[in-house]
């Protein structure tokens, strides 16, 4: 049983703008809902986009068990929950369901975050770019686990892009 107080957000401001865009999801402890589960995800890409109601429109592509396997997308909403630092989100991926979305680690430059939920139930690596350094990624694997992650839940997910379209498409 875990007696942890909930995970909570960084407490330090996220420029929205910045964090726009796409991110490759380098590892997780995957979700697994009745209506969705990115377990045996390959090419894993998170993309961000404000949209002028100032919701966030979310896409989640990623390869089913394999890099040719079948393509997954989910569509969920999310929104700022905590507008004083935008690190806090709620995301819907169905309704009525909303699960919270907590920025929990993210360097000065933007390349590499780390997103989890209170619970600690799942948790998500992801870098601008699929390639990662070994030191990077150590680095990154001494936060979840810092932050009471189970570690032996985490998945690494297997990234490989033909040259030149490391965009996500």
């Amino acid at each position: 049983m875990n007696d942890r107080a909930p995970l909570q957000a960084i407490d330090r401001p996220v420029d929205l703008q910045r964090f726009m865009g796409d991110w490759f999801v380098i590892s997780s402890i995957p979700i697994d809902f009745w209506f969705a589960s990115e377990a045996g995800a390959h090419n894993g890409v998170e993309s961000y986009e404000l949209r002028d109601d100032g919701k966030i429109q979310t896409t989640y592509s990623f390869r089913r068990g394999g890099f040719d396997g079948e393509e997954v997308e989910f569509n969920p909403v999310a929104w700022v929950h905590n507008t004083e630092n935008n690190a806090e989100w709620r995301m819907q991926f169905l309704w009525p369901f909303r699960s919270a979305y907590l920025i929990v680690y993210l360097d000065n430059d933007y390349q590499h975050t780390v997103i989890g939920v209170p619970s600690r139930s799942n948790v998500w690596i992801m870098s601008r770019s699929p390639d990662i350094s070994d030191e990077d990624y150590a680095r990154l694997l001494g936060v979840v686990e810092e932050l009471g992650h189970d570690m032996s839940l985490l998945q690494r997910i297997p990234q490989r892009w033909p040259a030149g379209s490391e965009d996500g498409q």
